[in-house]
């Protein structure tokens, strides 16, 4: 892997807080991501299962994790599968995990590890002790799978073989346990914002009239890479002039033109954790009054809405509040009536007009991650925060997005070190 050796520790404590919220003899079970296909004999790049990742720092295919904690038999509490290599595998694909590489990943705590082609006979040794079996699938509000993973043919294979098992929902206790990030956790993703800065300064020193949004994404993936970073952690969005005003606009091929603000969403990946940032600059390096007007309303609704990131505070009473603050810039802009406002449906209030996504999501493994919106906030979790004014009428859309750490007193922006104020950008522009 290109990302430095991560402290294995992790993966033990990781492991340690899942079983002590799985019920009496229960057996949780995770299965690593396929390869996938795509024309011909080409495949995607690989990318873990981020559960599997999680609890193993294991970060290769055909790999299968078993807990059973309350197993008689101590060998088979903590079980590891790996895929067998050999000399054939080694020419063409290069080095896979050995056994004594990946006891050293995991953190030395799981002993018992075989090979991907015996765990039919080993899971028949522990399969019959548990009382429960938990299943992982992809539970998320954003989720639309439509392909067929190795776990969902896992969750077949097993419903057709041991059919008389009380079975359970892993998906729930991963949540549960991945919104609250450890000391390790944040450190990798620090990384990751790292990285995404020394992007983001390059930028700010090569963007001029007349470069191409796609000339952009590549200074972006050259500075990505030479980090340590496999690239992006989303697809990147450089969106100039009313590009900008298209929330997903990935198609990053328009010439940027004097007069256009152009939206930096981008975020480098890091050891399969994530960053996730946005800037809005001038092309030109230096923004009109109008332009300044709204980037400033976005900066103070993000300054507000950060400081709302505090352990008690819920999702959604979070976003409404976000919603009236936001609304108050809109009024002053000119680009929502007060009277008009205070007659608004509630339930469809007007700002959406101007303002039509959330302000925040979790974020870690993945890049929207797991976690649970009815969850008070808490110490560890990480947001992002991000606003955004889209004006289609006048090619102009601001979004401003930084990612915070929620703390015992508050909250910490690791960000903070990006350049974000406007002085600080055209200064930066035009050195």
């Amino acid at each position: 892997m290109r990302y430095a050796p991560i402290d294995n520790l992790l993966f033990v404590q990781n492991r340690q807080r899942l079983t002590a919220l799985l019920k009496p003899k229960s057996l949780a079970i995770f299965n690593a991501n396929d390869i996938l296909p795509t024309n011909a004999d080409g495949t995607t790049s690989f990318r873990q299962n981020n559960d599997l990742f999680y609890l193993t720092g294991v970060d290769q295919e055909e790999t299968i994790l078993l807990l059973f904690p309350d197993h008689p038999d101590e060998k088979f509490r903590e079980v590891l599968f790996l895929r067998e290599t050999s000399e054939h595998i080694a020419v063409w694909e290069g080095h896979k995990l050995t056994k004594e590489e990946a006891v050293q990943t995991t953190g030395l705590t799981i002993k018992s590890i075989y090979w991907t082609g015996q765990f039919d006979t080993i899971f028949r040794q522990m399969v019959f002790e548990a009382e429960r079996v938990y299943l992982n699938t992809n539970e998320h509000t954003r989720a639309d799978v439509v392909v067929q993973t190795r776990e969902a043919r896992f969750i077949d294979w097993f419903k057709a073989h041991y059919p008389l098992h009380t079975l359970e929902r892993v998906a729930l206790l991963m949540h549960q346990i991945r919104a609250i990030k450890l000391p390790q956790e944040v450190e990798l993703i620090n990384r990751a914002i790292d990285i995404t800065d020394k992007m983001f300064r390059r930028l700010l020193q090569f963007i001029k009239p007349g470069v191409w949004e796609y000339e952009i994404e590549a200074e972006m993936m050259h500075e990505f890479l030479r980090h340590r970073s496999r690239g992006p952690a989303y697809t990147p969005i450089i969106a100039s002039g009313a590009n900008a005003c298209v929330l997903h606009y990935i198609e990053n091929s328009r010439q940027c033109m004097a007069g256009d603000v152009l939206l930096l969403d981008l975020g480098a990946e890091y050891a399969n954790y994530n960053a996730d940032m946005t800037r809005s600059i001038p092309v030109n390096g230096r923004f009109t009054d109008r332009q300044r007007a709204v980037y400033q309303a976005v900066w103070r609704v993000m300054q507000e809405a950060t400081s709302m990131l505090r352990p008690g505070n819920l999702w959604d009473e979070y976003h409404r509040e976000v919603g009236k603050i936001m609304e108050a810039e809109l009024i002053a802009l000119g680009l929502l009536n007060r009277e008009e406002v205070a007659k608004q449906d509630p339930d469809a209030p007007l700002y959406k007009k101007y303002f039509m996504h959330g302000t925040s999501h979790f974020l870690g493994l993945d890049v929207h991650d797991v976690g649970n919106k009815y969850r008070r906030f808490e110490p560890g979790m990480v947001f992002t925060v991000e606003p955004g004014i889209y004006i289609p009428d006048e090619k102009l859309g601001i979004r401003l997005e930084n990612n915070i750490l929620i703390t015992e007193d508050g909250n910490l922006d690791l960000m903070a070190k990006i350049p974000l104020a406007i002085d600080e950008i055209e200064e930066l522009m035009n050195p």
